[in-house]
């Protein structure tokens, strides 16, 4: 019984250390303004993530990181000056009998892709050149200048390839992940629900031609919805006073465990490659606003997105403290059970309302600057004046919901 206990143990902590994600590829043929999006709503058990620009490679390139790990030696999730960008969900239903000891990987051959490949072609050559077994169990989804646009299905010896823009394997233009493989053994992984959620919002979004940037980070990054029970948590307590509501948040594709949110728009011909942007949530996605990055702005990146050495980085640090308002449940299975009205509630003083509303000018003010510069070409300094902004606003509107003071000295 002792063994069997131990055992159960490890499995439960390996899922949980190797992350549960809910990813998409979609298709520019598909989205509003015809630029290829990658999404990845990241689960992990390091919740303190933030960006950092690196030039250790054959091209500069943004990425994702853990705030703890100081030489940024794993990516997850990033572009590069080419316009190549990836993104990666874990899979736990293939390698089910290999014996290897090299494994997770997936970090360090995201950082080696980024530092290395121009596009899918180069990248598919990565995985045919890197040794085997590769110690890698992932789908990787990436994307590049020319409206090339992928999933692979990649295990420690093979890859798979999903091309979002044939018809035949996309038919609506998008390809979904969580944690099992289609080329794995079947009903095994995780994620089965969340996957269900993320068909029926890409769908809808899809039937009404909202497949957009906003729409990715707000509605799906966001989503409050969960299909089995079919309760749509957000639009339920709009109409609900803030009072004790809380709900169960395990299924759901934002939960305790979501650390982050990256999602990449591909440039279209003509525009400057290292122009695809860089939509960034990098704490909890229903208390962190989104801001966008370009590799073409350099290395000076906004502040609130940035910490030296070990340490996490302002706009996480404030996210997390509205997220434990959020879980304010600390025994037991209490991280399960979401204070939804800290998020949404009928007097509209809701977090994620309150983001949404601050959102709606960041938005407009990114789309303002991205005509100019697709068009006339962009210089790094407009966008690092654009970056300040980015920092101006952020503490302006976390003001009204915590203590900012604290944070701008980080």
């Amino acid at each position: 019984m002792k063994n069997l206990l131990s055992l159960l143990l490890l499995v439960v902590v390996s899922v949980w250390q190797a992350g549960a994600c809910t990813t998409a590829v979609i298709s520019g043929k598909y989205t509003k303004d015809g630029r290829p999006i990658i999404w990845k709503l990241r689960d992990t058990e390091s919740f303190e993530n933030k960006m950092m620009y690196f030039t250790d490679g054959k091209y500069p390139y943004i990425g994702m990181i853990n705030s703890n790990d100081e030489k940024g030696e794993n990516v997850w999730g990033g572009s590069n000056a080419m316009g190549f960008a990836i993104m990666n969900s874990a899979s736990f239903n293939v390698n089910m009998q290999d014996t290897t000891s090299l494994k997770d990987q997936e970090g360090r051959f995201m950082k080696l892709a980024l530092q290395q490949c121009a596009n899918l072609e180069e990248f598919e050559q990565l995985l045919k050149d890197t040794p085997k077994p590769m110690g890698l169990a992932a789908h990787f989804g990436v994307l590049d200048a020319d409206g090339n646009i992928a999933f692979y299905e990649v295990n420690n010896h093979t890859f798979t390839k999903f091309d979002a823009n044939d018809p035949a394997q996309a038919p609506n233009g998008y390809i979904l992940r969580t944690n099992y493989s289609f080329t794995g053994k079947k009903d095994i992984g995780y994620g089965f629900i969340r996957f269900q959620t993320a068909q029926d919002i890409f769908y809808q979004a899809d039937a009404c031609g909202d497949m957009n940037a906003k729409t990715v980070i707000q509605d799906f990054s966001r989503c409050l919805k969960h299909p089995v029970l079919k309760r749509d948590f957000r639009k339920e307590f709009e109409t609900v006073p803030y009072g004790e509501n809380f709900v169960n948040s395990g299924d759901l594709i934002t939960r305790h465990g979501s650390s982050s949110m990256i999602m990449i728009e591909g440039v279209k011909e003509g525009e400057d490659k290292d122009l695809a942007t860089i939509w960034t949530q990098v704490g909890f996605p229903n208390t962190s606003i989104a801001l966008p990055v370009w590799v073409k702005g350099g290395k000076n990146l906004p502040k609130v997105l940035l910490a030296d050495g070990k340490e996490n980085c302002p706009l996480n640090a404030m996210a997390m403290e509205l997220k434990n308002r959020c879980y304010p449940i600390s025994r037991s299975a209490g991280y399960k059970y979401l204070k939804v009205s800290e998020l949404i509630n009928a007097e509209k003083t809701g977090i994620i309302q309150k983001l949404e509303k601050a959102e709606e000018e960041l938005f407009n003010n990114t789309e303002k600057h991205l005509k100019k510069w697709r068009s006339s070409k962009a210089n790094k300094k407009e966008i690092e004046e654009f970056y300040q902004w980015l920092d101006d606003y952020t503490y302006k509107n976390y003001n009204g919901m915590l203590d900012t003071q604290k944070y701008q000295s980080l």
